[in-house]
């Protein structure tokens, strides 16, 4: 390992804020500034990541943008990133154009899975804390079928709540989302016979309320009566939340059942050595929460520049480690990833040149 673990400090403040405390003392000699850019559901958790590593590496600036998943792919494609994050794997059909600029052309790209969240449906409205829902009536509710609080569909499954006769707000990502793909990715699968829309980043219904990135959903969540969105679930605590049906158990979102279903999900087939782009299995069979989000730390096989690697390397082995795992778990209610995963991703980024 690049950076002993005795010399890692963590820290839960924000990014480029002082601890308030003289770092233990450390080895290392990292130089330079590491610039990544990506998915805002990791802002929290990057925040968390660049204290803890800048307080063992004091040499090292790290810049993160939480620009959103499509602006950080884009960056890393044009070479204006060392590394990007974002809210889904790069498709085949993306990775075979070969076009990440501050790659060696035909080396390929590292995927990790190292930020796994549950993405929670919240919901405003007074005196009712939680709400237990299948997936057909989600998506009847965000796709503009069921409109009013007191349907049927939501009454079958909430015997003894008194639902208020009062229409629905469905809110929705105005911006190319990864948590937008992540959500209706879980809709297509579990309710197709409602959801029938093709499956990205950008949200294909008309009507309801949109809102830009997970600040604005949020906001319009809480500014509004009778409304209903989807966000990491580290920015729910303000709100009413739905618990998911699987199977005959309705299922609340937690990091715990959040990490079973990646646990329980294949790698994507035909991917290089370092890609660990995971097939979620969006309707399993035991009882782990299925609308979750796998957000990835996205880099280079081999960088054309040199001063790049012992940097991202470093950095991406703090982001894995037991200790980076559990800052993030603690800034942003993430769930740390397995043994194995790790095993597999402390490969991928050893093997980074």
């Amino acid at each position: 390992a690049i950076i002993a673990a005795g010399a890692i400090v963590l820290s839960g403040c924000a990014a480029n804020e002082p601890t308030g405390e003289a770092p233990d003392e450390t080895t290392s000699t990292l130089e330079g500034t590491l610039v990544g850019a990506g998915a805002s559901s990791q802002q929290s958790a990057q925040e968390a990541w660049v204290a803890g590593f800048q307080s063992a590496n004091p040499g090292v600036t790290v810049e993160y943008d939480p620009i959103g998943s499509g602006g950080g792919r884009d960056t890393f494609i044009a070479g204006g990133s060392q590394f990007a994050g974002s809210d889904r794997a790069f498709k085949d059909e993306e990775i075979a154009e070969d076009a990440f600029g501050a790659c060696v052309p035909g080396t390929g790209i590292v995927e990790i899975p190292a930020y796994i969240s549950p993405i929670a449906v919240v919901f405003n409205l007074e005196g009712i804390d939680t709400l237990n829902m299948d997936a057909a009536t989600i998506a009847g509710i965000f796709a503009g079928q069921i409109t009013n609080w007191n349907d049927p569909a939501i009454a079958a499954t909430n015997e003894g709540v008194e639902l208020p006769d009062l229409p629905i707000t469905a809110v929705h990502r105005s911006d190319e989302s990864g948590t937008t793909e992540n959500f209706v990715d879980y809709l297509a699968a579990a309710a197709p016979e409602v959801w029938t829309y093709e499956v990205s980043g950008d949200w294909p219904v008309d009507g309801g309320e949109a809102a830009a990135q997970t600040s604005g959903v949020v906001d319009a969540v809480a500014n509004g009566t009778g409304t209903i969105g989807y966000v990491d679930a580290s920015r729910s605590a303000e709100f009413g939340t739905v618990a998911v049906q699987v199977g005959d158990e309705f299922i609340p979102f937690s990091p715990e059942a959040a990490a079973a279903i990646v646990d329980a999900s294949p790698l994507v087939e035909g991917r290089g050595e370092g890609d660990l782009a995971i097939e979620l299995d969006r309707t399993p069979d035991s009882a782990a929460y299925p609308i979750v989000l796998v957000s990835y730390l996205i880099a280079c096989n081999e960088y054309a520049e040199s001063d790049s690697v012992e940097l991202v390397k470093a950095y991406l082995s703090y982001i894995i480690s037991e200790e980076g795992q559990q800052v993030a778990a603690e800034a942003a209610g993430s769930a740390p990833i397995s043994n194995d995963l790790f095993e597999k991703a402390s490969a991928a980024i050893e093997a980074i040149k």
